[in-house]
């Protein structure tokens, strides 16, 4: 009797094992770079290098990008970013599981509950969200605000601030935060400001603020104030046009992975121009045409209201109906009328 348990014991583990081999169990979420095919030790170092230091990064990473990084084919690029997408599951996902994902989103409040409303609570993370408008439209008002009110719920919050066009004030801050009842030296404290000095630097800290977050520090949101100011005036005239269209796309794109993967709010301002043709109506059209329109998730188009107040208009969101809001800016902040 008990050399028959024994036999049949044996059998068992030699089906275990024969199943063993022909089934290749999936690599999870941990495992790590080195261990995707046609990946060394000197292509890990060389990905990891330029930030492709975990699956997530690699999965979304087209094949052009993974052979300019680590110098690989195209076949082999491309079955690293397969393994790595089939490691983490990246397929379809029901309706059910993407609403139960939107209870992470947070609503970050501006101070003015009639322009909160508008926007279904307030700025949400994870997307895009641009502002445009003329000169003194409160563009930056918005981002100043952005900055403090992003700390009042969660006083570890980081907000990175890319200043294109030298409008990030201190002072504005601690008016604002005073306002709140917020001690000024924290809020200032948590906002990491760097000023952008051409495209090519605007985009790079753009994927330094994506950096600062998953170092560990909790970014709520990313300011960038504004968009379109550096590449307007390095790309000249209609025959620079493509390729200025070309790096601003990825630019935002840049940005949207960002919002997506650590679910912060990015936060664009857009400058304006005039449409000549237009002889009726407003002739006040953003910059950075189809490519910005359509990697913004939210748009609002800001203009001066009657005795000092300020219009939101929403031109253009996935789940919110056009509408308008009027505000102030006060010491404070922005305020409803």
């Amino acid at each position: 009797m008990t050399e028959t348990k024994t036999e049949d014991m044996k059998e068992v583990v030699n089906i275990t094992k024969k199943t063993e081999v022909k089934i290749k169990p999936k690599m999870n979420k941990e495992e790590k770079i080195q261990d995707l095919p046609g990946v060394g030790a000197a292509t890990a170092e060389k990905l990891m290098a330029v930030g492709y230091d975990n699956m997530m990064s690699i999965a979304v990473a087209t094949p052009g990008e993974i052979i300019n990084s680590s110098g690989v084919s195209e076949t082999i690029a491309r079955k690293i970013i397969q393994t790595a997408r089939d490691s983490l599951d990246m397929g379809f996902q029901s309706g059910t599981d993407l609403l139960i994902k939107r209870d992470t989103i947070i609503k970050l409040k501006t101070g003015s509950e009639t322009f909160d409303e508008l926007m279904g609570g307030g700025f949400e993370s994870g997307c895009i969200t641009e502002c445009f408008g003329a000169y003194g439209s409160s563009k930056t008002q918005v981002a100043h605000a952005l900055a403090v009110n992003c700390q009042k719920e969660d006083p570890t919050a980081i907000a990175v601030y890319i200043d294109t066009e030298n409008t990030f004030r201190p002072e504005r801050i601690i008016q604002i935060a005073e306002g709140a009842r917020m001690d000024p030296e924290k809020v200032l404290a948590n906002i990491k400001v760097a000023k952008a000095f051409n495209s090519d630097h605007q985009m790079l800290l753009a994927e330094k603020a994506g950096e600062l977050a998953k170092s560990g520090l909790n970014v709520k949101v990313v300011i960038v104030d504004s968009l379109t100011a550096h590449f307007r005036a390095e790309f000249i005239g209609r025959g620079t046009l493509a390729e200025r269209q070309q790096k601003l796309n990825k630019h935002m794109h840049v940005l949207a992975k960002v919002a997506d993967l650590y679910n912060l709010c990015v936060y664009v301002t857009n400058q304006v121009m005039s449409k000549p043709d237009q002889f009726f109506g407003d002739p006040t059209e953003a910059i950075g045409g189809h490519v910005v329109a359509h990697n913004s998730t939210f748009r609002l188009y800001l203009r001066r209201g009657k005795k000092g107040t300020r219009v939101a208009k929403l031109v253009d969101a996935p789940n919110l109906p056009d509408g308008e809001a009027i505000f102030m800016i006060v010491d404070e902040g922005l305020r409803d009328v």
